[in-house]
């Protein structure tokens, strides 16, 4: 009988998260910076959540899958720390499309947006961490406040005055970007 109750666990916890792998790939690119080590976190992430699936009593499992990624991303961070080396940046990553992207029907339309999607990317990797994290959340992952707090480990007030001070800070940014290329 275990193992038929393993292949149901299974099949619930696919059921349940799979749905949001993307998501939490998006966050994790974000947060580390890197395509392979966020595959690496996505991974971890799912073979945690798996373990833990029989204790998940909550009400939403995105959220759920969030907070256990940011620990698996500070985890990285502390190991980093630990080796005093830098996070670098995967050369010409901000570049690339993302596999999830369709292409468009014109060169000229996907030539502008890829250069306009580089500049947004390059800005919000710019962000510090509490800001970016709250940012990608929000805006690319559509949490809500409740749920952002509930994955990021702090009240919904911090929540709406990071993505306040986040999205001012990408339109100061922004401008003066714009300003420099006239």
């Amino acid at each position: 009988m275990p193992a038929i109750d393993d292949l149901q666990k299974a099949q619930r916890f696919r059921e349940a998260a799979l749905p949001y792998l993307d998501d939490v790939y998006t966050l994790a690119r974000y947060l580390l910076r890197d395509a392979s080590d966020a595959e690496d976190a996505v991974q971890e992430c799912y073979l945690r959540a798996l373990k833990h699936f029989d204790s998940y009593r909550g009400p939403a499992m995105k959220p759920w899958l969030f907070a256990i990624l940011r620990n698996v991303c500070n985890a990285e961070y502390t190991r980093r720390a630990h080796r005093h080396s830098a996070i670098e940046d995967t050369p010409g990553a901000a570049e690339q499309t993302p596999i999830w992207q369709e292409s468009e029907a014109s060169p000229e339309t996907e030539v502008l947006r890829s250069g306009d999607a580089g500049a947004i990317r390059k800005l919000i990797d710019a962000l510090a961490e509490p800001f970016k994290e709250t940012f990608v959340l929000r805006e690319i992952n559509s949490l809500s406040y409740r749920e952002i707090a509930e994955a990021a480990g702090v009240p919904v007030g911090t929540v709406m005055s990071r993505l306040a001070r986040a999205r001012a800070m990408l339109r100061a940014a922004w401008t003066a970007e714009e300003e420099q290329a006239r």
